[in-house]
């Protein structure tokens, strides 16, 4: 083993956290900031001298674009003559929130992340810390090894132990009929709207917003325009903890 990781996970300041890392993940970290920066959720975030407050958030940012990218390429292959829909919609199987908590459940990652308890609800902790510090980690992961290696770590250590795409495939993930359901149970009104592109945007990009009661809860884009209206839906139901 090089000096350098015999150094890390032996004699660093950070070796507890760096031998923790090295069990869940399977490789010794590089930069050992990025990964406890995953680990920060934004209720201990750390003021830098600019003034800017330090949490995963960006890194949330980062590894959401990455596995999407990751299951995407992996999709396209597995699924050679399946549609467009199709794959949109496996991919939001895969990388839907209540699924990336559970992966980040069974992978420990809730020994790790570092939050104020007395700010965060136990809701928020079991609907949204894991999966964004799953997706962080990614990020951190991108950013110290590049993408070949943040690619193979997904599908070696990931997907392949954790996800069975057939099972998936049976499975039947309907967020917009969840969220009409849900709505109609509250007396709430709900409806999917339209959103006006941006400049330079292609005219078959569409932007579809999942408004309950008047408030813009979920938002999604796809060139079909069914397909936005469930990345809305889905994004509503993790917005409402449905």
């Amino acid at each position: 083993m090089p000096i350098l990781k015999l150094y890390k996970l032996y004699f660093s300041p950070e070796k507890e956290f760096v031998k923790k890392l090295k069990n869940i993940l399977g490789f010794v970290p590089g930069n050992v900031t990025l990964y406890e920066m995953a680990f920060r959720h934004r209720s201990v975030a750390k003021v830098l001298k600019n003034g800017t407050r330090s949490s995963n958030e960006r890194l949330e940012f980062l590894g959401d674009a990455v596995l999407g990218s990751v299951i995407a390429e992996l999709l396209f292959k597995h699924y050679p003559y399946k549609e467009e829909g199709f794959l949109t919609e496996m991919r939001s199987k895969i990388v839907n929130r209540a699924n990336l908590n559970q992966l980040a459940r069974k992978m420990g990652f809730d020994k790790l992340i570092r939050f104020d308890q007395r700010s965060v609800s136990i809701q928020t902790k079991h609907n949204s810390m894991l999966g964004d510090a799953f997706e962080a980690i990614i990020g951190a992961i991108y950013m110290d090894k590049g993408y070949n290696f943040t690619k193979e770590f997904l599908l070696r250590r990931i997907v392949k132990p954790h996800i069975d795409i057939h099972t998936l495939e049976l499975t039947e993930t309907n967020f917009k009929s969840k969220l009409i359901e849900w709505c109609q149970r509250h007396g709430k009104d709900i409806l999917f709207e339209l959103v006006e592109n941006g400049e330079g945007e292609s005219a078959k990009l569409f932007t579809i917003s999942a408004v309950v009661e008047g408030e813009k809860v979920g938002t999604g884009r796809d060139y079909n325009k069914k397909n936005a209206e469930k990345l809305a839906a889905e994004k509503a139901c993790e917005t409402l903890a449905i």
